[in-house]
């Protein structure tokens, strides 16, 4: 038996904020159906059985959007009850959910931290940028709204990361974003490109990731990062961490880090499976959960090639010196280009360009650490 992920999106796109760049509401315009409305009890009941019983080891549910929240606690008390019905061979649990943190009260801090949820909170750096491009529906300020979930976050000792989405205003303020997550304690960071709308020539938005934006902000971020490894005092960054791990030879636990998709199973409030969260369209739909056990599901995904496609690398990448750290990125960022390269395949080369001595030696002073262990 099987370890396996599911990622649920239970409001589907649904949400108590706009952001200008959310990727998700792009997709749902890209789609027959935009919206699947709010995910019914018995459907998450059927998710669930169909999974959690085809898996004897490692089960991973995480809950994005949309807002995730908007279901309301009491979808998520149920979610526990099936949990607890279908776990028939002991699998080790592990829940997660991302939330803009909108609307979290202390109710729902104390449900997250009595129920060990890891909880990704979206955050963009400084008061400024955060609001620049996350509104509130209700016209209420959004960063605000974070900030008291942080510190609620904090009283109930929820376990938490900071998610962070890089744009071309973010870019600018590296350095300043991470002195203020130093001082605000936070030491669990997640850095997440933003992705233009499907279709579209990238960087014509105002929020528009270009590559060499991106390649300031990798140098100025990696360079505060490697000041506080130096004294013993570096936070979690989740790309800088995997980087380090792929130089020591290890795959990278981020799916963007790869170079290769992964199986996935993304679920729709319907029910329905897809084979990533930049693919929930209507040509990618692999079945159902309400009717098809994972077998069937990853039969669809061979049939689409999903993951056999993303191996195609192009040969300037196979022999590039940083090909085994880069590994070509996310294939959302290369379908965009003619060549096969990633979009930020020159952000990546000047960010390596300047910091690769340091990047062998962090590896080099982890590895001893690991084999002291």
């Amino acid at each position: 038996m099987r370890s396996i992920s599911i990622m649920v999106k239970p409001a589907s796109g649904n949400c108590n904020m706009h952001c200008d760049y959310c990727f998700y509401y792009d997709e749902m315009q890209n789609r027959e159906q935009t919206s699947y409305g709010m995910m019914s009890r018995d459907t998450m009941k059927q998710v669930i059985r169909r999974t959690l019983m085809h898996t004897e080891q490692y089960y991973s549910l995480a809950f994005q959007g949309g807002e995730p929240t908007l279901c309301g606690i009491d979808f998520f008390k149920d979610v526990l009850s099936f949990i607890r019905l279908y776990n028939v061979n002991n699998a080790e649990i592990h829940l997660a959910l991302q939330t803009n943190g909108y609307a979290i009260n202390e109710e729902w801090a104390k449900f997250f931290a009595d129920n060990h949820f890891l909880i990704g909170l979206s955050v963009d750096g400084l008061p400024e940028l955060h609001r620049a491009f996350r509104h509130g529906n209700d016209g209420g300020d959004s960063y605000d709204h974070i900030t008291r979930t942080a510190a609620l976050f904090d009283q109930y000792g929820v376990e938490y990361n900071i998610l962070t989405v890089v744009h071309r205003e973010t870019t600018k303020h590296a350095k300043e974003i991470y002195e203020t997550y130093k001082q605000r304690g936070w030491k669990w960071l997640q850095f997440i490109n933003c992705l233009d709308p499907l279709g579209e020539e990238p960087g014509s938005r105002p929020y528009s990731l270009r590559p060499e934006d991106y390649a300031v902000f990798l140098k100025d971020l990696f360079a505060c990062w490697y000041r506080d490894f130096k004294k013993g005092e570096q936070p979690y960054i989740r790309m800088f961490d995997n980087y380090i791990g792929a130089y020591l030879g290890y795959m990278p636990e981020a799916c963007d880090q790869r170079g290769e998709c992964g199986v996935s199973y993304v679920v729709e409030a319907d029910g329905g499976v897809y084979p990533c969260d930049f693919y929930v369209l209507d040509d990618y739909l692999l079945g159902n959960f309400r009717r098809d056990i994972p077998d069937a599901i990853d039969r669809k995904r061979k049939e689409i090639c999903f993951v056999e496609r993303s191996r195609k690398i192009p040969e300037e990448c196979r022999k590039c010196k940083y090909g085994a750290l880069c590994r070509n990125g996310c294939y959302r960022t290369r379908e965009v280009q003619k060549d096969g390269k990633n979009y930020f395949c020159s952000a990546y080369k000047e960010f390596f360009d300047a910091y690769w001595p340091q990047i062998r030696e962090i590896a080099e002073i982890t590895a001893k650490q690991m084999k002291r262990k």
